[in-house]
């Protein structure tokens, strides 16, 4: 019998990328684009937007009417988001929304990304909101 020499490091790359995109196997739902989120806002059955960026992130800026709780926090903080509305999430790119997402949708919550993220939110041009420094606050 012939040894196969590749077929540990083939086991780790399988499951490094299993433990690194837990988003992929639990999500499944289509990302959401950022035209339709004005339109789904303005609905009586308007979803939450859920920043999980740093606080950093969103003070320089978010969707209009987001929330934030950083993705870190996010499993200590589930009590604080309703269970009877649907989640649209959001990060910079999309890796850490596809974390929350994974964790939310195994929470029980109803859940989509807003495809492209900031990323795409800000490159085309849609409204944001940001938060001023406090007074007396240097900005850096």
């Amino acid at each position: 019998m012939r040894r196969r020499p590749y077929a540990p490091v083939l086991v780790r790359c399988v499951l490094s990328a299993a433990i690194a995109l837990p988003g992929l196997a639990l999500a499944g739902k289509p990302a959401v684009s950022p035209a339709a989120v004005a339109e789904l806002s303005a609905r009586a059955d308007a979803p939450l937007i859920l920043d999980v960026r740093s606080q950093a992130e969103y003070d320089a800026g978010h969707v209009p009417g987001a929330v934030l709780i950083p993705h870190d926090e996010l499993a200590g903080r589930l009590s604080e988001l309703d269970r009877d509305r649907w989640v649209l999430v959001y990060c910079k790119s999309g890796r850490r929304a596809g974390i929350a997402e994974a964790l939310l949708v195994k929470e029980g919550f109803e859940v989509r990304q807003i495809e492209g993220s900031w990323n795409r939110w800000s490159a085309e041009g849609r409204p944001a909101q940001s938060v001023a420094p406090a007074a007396g606050e240097a900005r850096r």
